[in-house]
């Protein structure tokens, strides 16, 4: 799959150091991707969720939240956010 945009990874990690392994390894383990459905997805990674047209993942132990687009049909994820759990549970990243 296309992962849009690294950029979010590296200003995330940036600040939370601690996430960086976690991230790289999502963010490796999704460019190798040939997901199809949100069946797929979960068999790599059981707890993701899809959040009306966003797919939220669990980071780090669930410490972190990555949401994105998932084009299935293009092969694309968009990266929309990376957050804290507590920032998760604010719900600003729906508007």
């Amino acid at each position: 799959m296309n992962v849009i945009s690294y950029r979010k990874v590296r200003d995330f990690v940036a600040l939370h150091a601690d996430s960086e392994t976690s991230l790289k390894a999502w963010y490796r383990t999704a460019k190798k991707a040939r997901w199809q459905n949100l069946a797929e997805v979960r068999q790599v990674y059981p707890h993701a969720d899809v959040v009306g047209v966003l797919t939220v993942f669990n980071i780090r132990g669930n410490h972190y939240r990555l949401v994105a687009g998932i084009n299935y049909q293009y092969q694309q994820i968009f990266i929309k956010a990376i957050m804290t759990h507590e920032e998760y549970d604010k719900d600003n990243w729906k508007t």
